[in-house]
């Protein structure tokens, strides 16, 4: 039986590709909410320097929100007291797609300003009322009408799912 050995030579393009790579270097300064941290790159060291500030829900926003705030001691004078038709979303600070349906929210506060009261209400921090609504998830848009919860939408949903709850508590 006859035994074969292969010897192969990567060229110099392969071998570049196969090399190990650089570490990346990093370094906690004495202050714990700064981080520098040092990525080598081909053309040089590209340093990212950052301080973690708190994420609040006027940080995600480049504009006002036109959607008030409404809290546990709100509720009531705002949502169940209310002439007009109130919209209220029920968020986390914490949640992505809660972040998606504000914007659609606020879209809805400008359009329907002189119509439907729209409000917010951060479910962490105002937890009472929504667990009054049995509130489990995030997002969740309730409509109330003289002050009876009437419509809700579930979930991320596209503007038109919020428009269409909208026009028919306006025509009842």
């Amino acid at each position: 039986m006859a035994s074969y050995s292969t010897s192969v030579t990567p060229s110099s393009h392969l071998a570049a590709k196969l090399a190990p790579p650089r570490a990346i270097s990093s370094h906690f300064s004495s202050n714990p909410n700064s981080l520098n941290i040092s990525f080598p790159l081909k053309n040089g060291s590209f340093k990212l320097r950052r301080n973690a500030p708190s994420i609040t829900l006027k940080t995600l926003f480049a504009h006002d929100p036109k959607a008030a705030v409404v809290t546990k001691d709100t509720w009531e004078k705002s949502v169940m007291n209310s002439d007009a038709p109130v919209l209220v979303e029920f968020y986390a600070s914490w949640c992505g797609p809660c972040m998606m349906v504000h914007r659609i929210i606020d879209e809805i506060a400008s359009e329907y300003a002189d119509r439907v009261s729209c409000f917010i209400l951060n479910t962490d921090t105002d937890f009472p009322v929504a667990e009054v609504y049995n509130i489990m998830a995030v997002p969740v848009v309730l409509l109330f009408k003289n002050g009876e919860r009437k419509e809700s939408v579930v979930g991320t949903m596209p503007k038109e799912y919020y428009i269409a709850a909208i026009e028919r508590i306006l025509k009842s």
